[in-house]
């Protein structure tokens, strides 16, 4: 996370759940390739962030997930809105999707559907999609 804040936040987390297989969290900028770890890794999780981000960090998320994730099978999994063709948009999801763009037009929900295309694009591919509370989305991606 690129948020100092954030990051104690994780750590502190981190701590608590006390198991040896957790990493301390990275500053790490989905737009900033400087700012990438190599890897492998066997899983990468990102929480709210393809809408609270240009599509440019979508696009460096995947690229990121492309170059480090253990294959095959790493997992991608990304939580948070998602706008599909074939669900009607909750209306508090259509009220926040207002709300980000008025804030930078930069932002809003992506669509699930041009998002799968973009991790194909890098050798993902989406094996489920988990409705989660407060009409948000869990997707997982794994590594062809």
């Amino acid at each position: 996370d690129p948020s100092a804040q954030a990051r104690d936040s994780i750590a502190a987390w981190s701590r608590t759940a006390s198991l040896p297989n957790l990493q301390p969290p990275l500053a790490l900028d989905a737009q900033d390739p400087t700012t990438w770890p190599t890897g492998p890794f066997d899983a990468l999780y990102c929480a709210d962030m393809t809408h609270i981000s240009p599509w440019s960090a979508t696009e460096g998320l995947m690229d990121l997930a492309g170059r480090t994730l253990r294959r095959p099978g790493g997992l991608l999994v990304l939580y948070g809105p998602y706008r599909e063709a074939e669900v009607a948009l909750a209306p508090s999801n259509a009220a926040f999707d207002d709300s980000l763009k008025s804030r930078n037009p930069d932002w809003g929900l992506r669509d699930r559907d041009a998002v799968q295309t973009l991790a194909r694009a890098h050798g993902l591919v989406a094996t489920l999609r988990v409705r989660m509370p407060a009409e948000n989305l869990m997707l997982l991606f794994r590594a062809a």
